[in-house]
């Protein structure tokens, strides 16, 4: 990594150091195995004294002149740009991404970024008449204090950036949590990018710990107000508990059930290559990811037939060369929990239109025909497995994709518009694409679902509004008249 060595450290306070607890994190290759690097991982201490020192030093950064803020914001796009190569080899080792998911993770950091260029100079006053002689009232928006983030293993870079910056250019100090499996690409490089874009000292800690010895710190500390966390819903939830009791605001994006959608009249063909790219892409261990695909049964054959003859095509292995679209899991656990998946899926009724395998962390794809009840239709599968489930119409096809506890994304196919956007609105998911696959995320788009799929949204400046909040200040310029 050049410039970008040494990478096995916690960043607190300004300070590159060793974490005090007795655990250390390893950070390894989910494809080749080989450790990458060592983490001492950080204790309850480490992170009570992060949260410390970012309490000691909102206020001064809260108040830092806006063109100040914003150019370091601009600069660490232009890290990015100018370490793209870097960035990239990092989350291909570590993530197990493939080139292609790689830079398109890239690029969406950098959107993120440069959208949040002009955060700093929404941090202002409006001067509101009042109802009361001699009143003036201003509305004062103000960063929030300090945020937490609790970043992912699948997009973890970006899944980070985006409430890193958003909460940086707005003000706040930041405690950034990444995945275990993921320190360097969703944690140590953010560190790494801002030091080099000229952030101050203590304005943003990494902390890497084992999560069994914390607990709930980083929920039950009471220090931030913010909590933003991408995972599970099982996670989540707990999150949303501790957090709710403590009275903290919480952004939670969570798990996808996401359909894909196929009514009669669609382009078979289209439909079939746009499904294989949003089911496969990572090898499906995206929150977006197309889990179930529902296709209206006249066309049925005809779609199967092409979905599995496109999947046969696509490269699967080694996730460094370029033309691999299909790569490892996130740990040989994992693709272990993928396989049994598929054999319970199997014994509950699902038919086998094409069998893949396991090798260690690689997981070949599986194509399945079932219904929404079988395992692999009805839980979010985080892998290369995709179920395929015939419907009899529109209202038939919207009862399937609603019939589930997530709300994400989704996607539908025809020829007819005004048909699909009719089917669109009827479905309770928080991103629906037409004649598009499932997983797509713009930096000035609301990006968020619905039901157990997360509370609040990112994209536009709703994520500043996360971030932020409200001061009502009200001058009273001459004495008022009170009755006694």
């Amino acid at each position: 990594m050049s410039k970008y060595d040494n990478l096995h450290y916690n960043y607190i306070d300004g300070d590159w150091r060793d974490g005090q607890s007795s655990h250390e994190i390893v950070s390894s290759n989910p494809f080749t195995g080989e450790t990458i690097a060592t983490f001492k991982a950080a204790s309850v201490d480490d992170i009570n004294n992060a949260y410390a020192a970012l309490e000691k030093k909102q206020q001064a950064w809260g108040e830092t002149n806006p063109y100040e803020v914003s150019g370091i914001i601009e600069k660490a796009a232009q890290v990015m740009i100018e370490r793209r190569d870097e960035l990239v080899d990092v989350l291909v080792r570590e993530s197990g991404s493939t080139v292609i998911k790689a830079n398109i993770e890239v690029d969406a950091c950098i959107g993120v970024i440069k959208l949040a260029v002009e955060y700093p100079f929404l941090l202002e006053t409006v001067i509101a008449r009042s109802a009361i002689p001699n009143k003036s009232n201003h509305i004062i928006r103000k960063p929030v204090g300090v945020v937490t983030v609790i970043g992912p293993f699948n997009f973890p870079m970006l899944l980070a950036m985006r409430s890193v910056v958003t909460a940086l250019a707005s003000g706040n100090t930041v405690l950034l949590k990444p995945a275990s499996t993921t320190p360097i690409s969703g944690g140590i490089l953010l560190a790494k990018i801002f030091e080099e874009a000229g952030l101050p000292a203590g304005v943003l800690s990494v902390v890497v710990p084992k999560t069994s010895e914390i607990g709930d710190t980083l929920y039950t500390n009471p220090v931030p107000s913010v909590i933003s966390f991408t995972g599970s819903t099982e996670v989540g939830k707990r999150i949303g508990e501790q957090a709710g009791g403590a009275i903290k605001r919480c952004i939670l994006e969570l798990g996808g059930n996401n359909a894909f959608v196929v009514l009669e009249d669609a382009d078979v063909d289209y439909a079939a290559r746009s499904a294989v790219f949003g089911r496969f892409l990572h090898s499906g261990q995206i929150c977006m990811s197309i889990n179930r695909i529902i296709v209206h049964e006249s066309i049925f054959d005809e779609f199967a037939e092409k979905f599995v003859q496109y999947t046969k095509g696509l490269n699967v292995g080694d996730p460094a060369q370029p033309d691999v679209l299909v790569g490892p899991l996130i740990d040989e656990r994992e693709a272990k929990r993928v396989e049994d998946a598929v054999q319970r899926a199997l014994d509950e009724g699902a038919e086998l239109l094409l069998e893949g395998k396991r090798d260690g962390a690689l997981v070949h794809p599986y194509v399945l025909k079932g219904n929404n009840d079988v395992y692999s239709a009805r839980t979010e599968m985080f892998g290369p497995v995709a179920t395929l489930i015939a419907h009899k119409g529109d209202d038939d096809a919207l009862r399937l994709a609603n019939d589930t506890d997530a709300g994400l994304s989704g996607a539908v196919h025809s020829k007819d518009i005004k048909r699909a956007q009719k089917f669109a609105a009827g479905w309770r998911t928080g991103m629906v694409h037409i004649n598009d696959q499932s997983v797509n995320d713009e930096p000035r788009i609301a990006f968020g679902g619905e039901k157990a799929s997360g509370l609040g949204r990112f994209g536009r400046h709703i994520s500043f509004d996360e971030f932020t909040t409200y001061q009502w200040v009200s001058i009273q310029t001459e004495q008022r008249q009170y009755p006694i």
